[in-house]
């Protein structure tokens, strides 16, 4: 729910927001892979080993055309799938590409005899690509098994009787039974009186919440105090893990600024390879005058081989995933690698109070009538607020104790930014801030009473009736948070639509020195907007339907989701999980751990190319220092990227 203490009322669809598209992004995108199978790769590598061990352990050299032979079946189990995709890509006229460089590379190699060369060069690049797919599949598995322990099998209950069914194949609205200790597989409604569920698979804390019928749980939570019962309101695939789950997923498909360079860098860097090698082996003849064809082809064939970009095409994606996967541990789900480049620009956050900064509970504290009784006054209140999703409005139920089946409310109208307006049995009731009054002409300057909370106002025909004050508790994190970010030196501005006085009670308790009041959601936007064009990069943190707009605008945009609205978690750039105001802080760091190794592995990978490629052009280096330079260079990258998500950040 947004903050407001203007008692902006949002009523939520019922129909949720559309199931996110469930594809599947390799974290490769367009890096395609020609792995072979791992028997025949495996093969391949037992008959380069054993041939090389009879040629120069034992100096057993078989005639040519039998080495040729054998050394071309371990080449061909090796490198069928990259000398076939070789071939599809020039058949499109795309030449410059690592499949075909390899191909050529390899088949020169034969050319001049180097059989053991050029199967060493295909056996360790399909071995590399291997622990590339490998390290790419366990961070996926890893990432999906911390999300993702839902049970594959349900108890549903039908005409009386419960029967085991997989959970894929439960309808909407079915009646499943939860055993205490087990997880929810669906989304659903409570349908037992009361409960309490395990939210950790949600939240990332596993304090227990309590539940009575009718509210929502969720797939993923644990029953802690018996078996319930649950009416579904998803389908297995449209639970709200698994749109987590497909939101990491699809993270992949948002390339980072670094990505996208070197992508475009590599369709440049690889025809200008093989220019370089191509000139390598041309240009001596007209300088040299003992030039050796044979010689200088292998120069530029072991340039070919060094010059292979995978380290780089591959470890740095793979580098953005381990941020997304170390996050994703933490309770932070970043949208796209996109977004962990951008939080680590951020210089000025905006943040939300009500449900960001505050507990975003609300309880009403005072109850202030005039000429009627306290319970008179609550019942007008509660007449209205029982059509509304608002946490204002469900303080104000909870304290309400009349029956409210006989209330007659008919013209319910909700004033954005205001409050409701309504007739409850034939007399005109306005509901919310005293902005609403001051739209109706309803005088209460000789009531009201300044206070430090949100209080709610209420009216009948006209006449001001009396106000409730509704008090909402500062969060324990949220001065850890404010404290951490003016020690990056990140100020911190804080936008809600409470009332002046409370906002700056809050903003003194938390160190924020600046806040803006009486906001309405196109107040925060502009707020946002003006700080955009003085050239800020601006983090804005909100909760829900009412930020939604601001979250959109913002540079960074991060909506507290953990037990939150659909529109929080499609509107926002990253979804903090647990509700944590601390996890921008942290979401900064994981950003700045993510970009550091990931920039390592392009100095890496780069130094380590020049230096043999200049090696290779001197005759200095080999074939097979070549190959060990490329895959040792790629491995060490890949490893490098795979230990992000063993990071600590606090």
């Amino acid at each position: 729910m947004a903050d407001s203490l203007h008692h902006q009322h949002c009523c939520q669809s019922e129909n949720q927001a559309a199931t996110i598209n469930h594809q599947h992004h390799d974290v490769h995108a367009e890096h395609e892979h020609g792995v072979s199978s791992h028997w025949a790769l495996l093969t391949a590598l037992c008959v380069l080993a054993l041939m090389l061990v009879l040629e120069h352990g034992f100096s057993i050299t078989p005639n040519v055309y039998l080495s040729l032979a054998i050394y071309l079946c371990a080449y061909l189990l090796a490198g069928y799938d990259v000398l076939k995709l070789a071939v599809k890509k020039a058949l499109h006229l795309d030449f410059f590409n690592e499949f075909v460089l390899m191909s050529v590379a390899t088949i020169g190699a034969f050319a001049i005899g180097s059989f053991s060369e050029g199967v060493a060069v295909m056996v360790f690049y399909s071995l590399g690509e291997w622990f590339q797919e490998s390290a790419v599949s366990d961070a996926k598995r890893s990432i999906k098994n911390l999300l993702d322990s839902r049970p594959a099998t349900v108890t549903l209950v039908k005409d009386g009787k419960q029967v085991q069914v997989h959970a894929a194949e439960v309808a909407i609205n079915s009646i499943i039974s939860v055993k205490t200790g087990e997880k929810i597989a669906l989304d659903g409604v409570l349908q037992t009186d009361k409960a309490s569920f395990d939210t950790a698979a949600l939240t990332g804390e596993s304090v227990p919440r309590s539940k009575r019928k009718g509210d929502e749980v969720l797939a993923g939570m644990i029953s802690t105090s018996g078996a319930v019962e649950i009416k579904t309101t998803a389908l297995f695939k449209d639970s709200k893990l698994s749109q987590i789950l497909n939101l990491v997923q699809e993270a992949n498909s948002r390339k980072s600024k670094t990505q996208l360079f070197i992508s475009k860098f590599a369709k440049i860097y690889t025809p200008i390879v093989f220019a370089l090698a191509l000139a390598l082996l041309v240009l001596p003849y007209l300088f040299i005058n003992d030039y050796v064809f044979k010689d200088w082809l292998y120069r530029a064939l072991v340039f070919l081989v060094i010059s292979c970009p995978c380290a780089l095409v591959v470890s740095i994606p793979l580098g953005y995933f381990g941020g997304i996967g170390l996050a994703s541990k933490h309770g932070i789900l970043f949208k796209g690698a996109n977004f962990i480049d951008a939080i680590t620009e951020v210089d000025t956050v905006m943040m939300d109070k009500t449900g960001t900064l505050t507990e975003g509970v609300f309880e009403v504290q005072e109850i202030k009538p005039i000429g009627l009784s306290e319970e008179e006054l609550l019942g007008y209140a509660a007449g209205l607020e029982q059509y509304s999703s608002h946490p204002i409005a469900k303080a104000i139920l909870q304290k309400n104790t009349a029956n409210l089946e006989g209330v007659k409310v008919e013209q319910l109208e909700e004033i954005a930014g205001h409050g409701l307006k309504a007739l409850v049995n034939g007399k005109e009731v306005l509901v919310g801030n005293f902005k609403l009054l001051d739209k109706y002409k309803v005088a209460f300057e000789d009531h009201f009473v300044e206070q430090s909370g949100s209080i709610v106002a209420v009216a009948v025909d006209g006449i001001f009736i009396g106000q409730l004050l509704i008090s909402d508790a500062i969060k324990p994190q949220s001065v850890k948070t404010i404290k951490a970010l003016q020690k990056l030196n990140i100020p911190t501005t804080m936008l809600t639509g409470d009332r002046q006085a409370t906002a700056k009670h809050i903003a003194s308790e938390l160190g924020i020195a600046t806040f803006y009041a009486d906001l309405l959601p196109q107040d925060k936007i502009e707020q946002v907007e003006l700080a955009k064009k003085t050239g800020k990069k601006v983090a804005f943190m909100g909760d829900g339907l009412n930020d939604a707009p601001v979250i959109t605008l913002a540079n960074v945009g991060l909506a507290m989701g953990g037990l939150g609205s659909d529109a929080a978690i499609e509107t926002a750039d990253i979804v903090i999980q647990n509700d944590n105001p601390y996890q921008i802080v942290n979401a900064i760091k994981i950003g700045k751990i993510t970009k550091s190794v990931v920039w390592q592995n392009i100095a890496l990978a780069a130094g380590v190319k020049i230096l043999v490629l200049a090696l290779g052009a001197g005759g200095v280096a080999t074939l097979w220092e070549a190959v060990i330079a490329d895959v040792g260079v790629a491995l060490l990258a890949i490893l490098n990227a795979v230990r992000i998500q063993k990071k600590k950040i606090e």
